[in-house]
């Protein structure tokens, strides 16, 4: 992949998600769809964006039994997601029969812990340990299982990277140095992530939002 960047289109309007993924389409890697979107325009709405002929990122993040994940995973088939999340903390025999239900060529990354989260989260949901600690205990999980790779801040990916040298690691919550982070509280550098390990970076709100998304992604990627 020459360019790693996946710009998270974060809208449900779909006429404003299609303009921004025309304007940046030249200079990122592909484009990530979540539950805003999905939620509003669903996989008509998807296709719609898919024509543009990027590789999609389907970021629904499944977490439910496993028999009702892989169901959920079956139905989205059709619209043959280049990466599709699923929770890791679902469990080995939700991962599993999400992996096995994925059509081919589908990457299923399991998100180990939100970008949003520290520490005193952690607590306050009953993890014992650090964040480093929750997220390499559940990507060997995401590895024992069988599926494709994690979704993980770039503060762990490093970790991660030795300990699954092969795994398809997603970083997102990526920050250039100069900008605001906004409610992400583990960032990172895109040149950082992607020197600890990433796959790919998953970049929203500092393309997207700039005044300038298409001179945004191009400077980001000029420093990868």
């Amino acid at each position: 992949m020459s360019n790693r960047i996946y710009v998270a289109i974060d809208t449900p309007d779909l006429q404003r998600a299609h303009a921004m993924a025309q304007r940046v389409r030249h200079h990122v890697g592909g484009l990530k769809l979540g539950l805003e979107f999905f939620c509003a325009n669903g996989a008509a709405g998807f296709r719609e964006i898919a024509h543009i002929g990027l590789p999609i990122f389907l970021d629904l993040k499944l977490h439910d039994i496993p028999n009702t994940v892989a169901k959920a995973v079956q139905a989205l088939g059709p619209l043959a997601p280049a990466i599709l999340t699923v929770h890791a903390s679902g469990g080995r025999a939700m991962l599993e029969d999400a992996k096995a239900a994925a059509p081919t060529g589908t990457k299923v990354v399991a998100v180990t812990m939100l970008t949003s989260l520290d520490a005193n989260d952690l607590g306050e949901t009953g993890v014992i340990g650090s964040p480093a600690d929750h997220v390499r205990r559940l990507a060997d999980l995401a590895a024992e299982a069988g599926v494709d790779g994690i979704v993980c801040s770039g503060a762990e990916v490093a970790l991660v990277h030795r300990a699954w040298p092969k795994g398809f690691l997603v970083v997102p919550g990526v920050r250039p140095a100069d900008g605001p982070v906004g409610d992400q509280k583990r960032v990172v550098t895109p040149r950082a992530a992607l020197d600890a390990g990433a796959s790919i970076l998953v970049i929203g709100r500092p393309i997207t939002q700039a005044d300038d998304p298409d001179a945004a992604a191009r400077a980001i990627a000029a420093t990868l």
